[in-house]
């Protein structure tokens, strides 16, 4: 058998060496796409069409190719969602011979000056939207390849539908043609428009926040960050750790990949569940004694798929003692047993381990701060005054929020 050529024309033809070149010169059946074929409309080669059944073509070639030259054609890289791995797995590798060009990714990332290492790449051409809505949960540069199925305008209102209003896109049209053009735009600018069947989008989820068009968040697949807004915890309003005080909290307690976490008297579970962005694959232990608020975490952990995260429903200190020993304490809620869970916690953390602790009482705040230099714990304490500016008359004022303490103690000392 006469090995197969598999050919990537990169964008256009000016993108073929000249070894490649030759290959196709010599090719006695040219096989491809209507578009591929129509580059060489003088060669003397018999044409074959893949169509919609490329897999009952390719193995048609197999019987061809004992006689005669065959030389498939392909977009870009043929290894790269394209065509090379089937016709491979229908001929045999001993059979079949991939000559690689420029992927389209490559080529878009060269128009817009970007870096594609740290990229993902998700092709809907002949695909179900699966793979785009999966790409969604996670920031950062995205390709896309397209079909007529999945264009960018419908990738656009796509998006709409999901809450991502504040993303925006790149469509790369003809790339390596005349007609070659490309910008980026809206989603709403995206989603009425006509783009050419040639093209590739580049979707830039680094910084869309996720809300709706009435500015409200949805109820899942959530662009999951740090300082989320209170609403999408708790959205019918109730105890909770606010966005600027979530911050100062995690940043307070230091935390690193693998350690483990406890959140207790989590209430809707904010700070362990922002802190999984931080500490990978450690492990977050949410502590809640009410039911009500212990499911509302499960319901928040369930729609931002953190898997590394356990809700306990019961009552500190009597529930801590069977845990895995913590790294970092977040100490959200105590009431009356204040003392006993906070002399709890100091006794199981581990070597350098940290607590932090918020008070919006004077007396809460005292207590907490003579047990912790009883114990010998270095001791950071601050207080955040934050205020909200809030539409008025036109114009705007700032609403003040409760004053908050935070008190962190650090093992350093002991």
């Amino acid at each position: 058998m006469i090995p197969v050529q598999v050919v990537g024309l990169g964008m256009s033809l000016t993108d073929l060496t000249l070894r490649t070149l030759d290959i196709i010169k010599g090719a006695q059946v040219l096989v491809g796409g209507r578009r591929h074929l129509a580059y060489f409309p003088e060669h003397p080669a018999e044409k074959i069409i893949l169509g919609k059944d490329p897999e009952h073509v390719i193995l048609k070639l197999g019987e061809l190719a004992q006689y005669r030259q065959i030389v498939i054609l392909a977009s870009g890289d043929p290894n790269f969602f394209g065509i090379g791995p089937m016709v491979v797995r229908l001929l045999g590798p001993e059979n079949v011979r991939i000559h690689p060009n420029i992927t389209a990714v490559q080529a878009a990332s060269g128009r817009l000056q970007t870096a594609w290492q740290m990229a993902q790449v998700v092709s809907l051409h002949g695909r179900g939207w699966e793979s785009l809505d999966a790409a969604l949960n996670a920031p950062g540069l995205w390709f896309i390849y397209t079909d007529p199925a999945h264009a960018p305008d419908a990738i656009a209102r796509r998006l709409l539908k999901s809450g991502r209003i504040e993303a925006r896109l790149c469509v790369l049209e003809d790339l390596g043609l005349e007609t070659e053009r490309f910008a980026w735009m809206s989603l709403d600018e995206a989603a009425d428009r006509t783009f050419s069947p040639l093209n590739i989008v580049v979707l830039d989820l680094i910084s869309a926040p996720f809300r709706n068009r009435q500015g409200r968040l949805p109820g899942k697949d959530p662009m999951f960050h740090l300082g989320m807004p209170e609403e999408f915890y708790c959205p019918e309003r109730g105890l909770i750790t606010k966005a600027e005080v979530r911050a100062v909290v995690l940043a307070k307690l230091e935390l690193y990949p693998g350690q483990v976490l406890w959140d207790i008297g989590a209430g809707t579970g904010s700070v362990g569940l922002e802190a999984s962005l931080l500490i990978g694959r450690g492990r977050i232990v949410a502590v809640e004694k009410n039911p009500k608020r212990a499911a509302q975490i499960t319901a928040n952990r369930e729609k931002l798929q953190v898997d590394n995260f356990e809700v306990i429903c019961g009552r500190a200190p009597a529930c801590l003692a069977v845990l895995t020993h913590p790294d970092r304490v977040f100490i959200g809620g105590g009431g009356v047993d204040l003392e006993d869970i906070l002399c709890e916690v100091l006794s199981c953390l581990r070597p350098g381990g940290k607590v932090a602790l918020t008070a919006t009482l004077l007396e809460t705040l005292e207590k907490a701060r003579k047990i912790l230099l009883r114990e010998n714990y270095l001791i950071d304490i601050i207080q955040l005054q934050v205020s909200r500016a809030q539409p008025l008359a036109g114009g705007s004022y700032l609403q003040t929020l409760n004053p908050v303490w935070v008190i962190t103690g650090s093992a350093l000392a002991r």
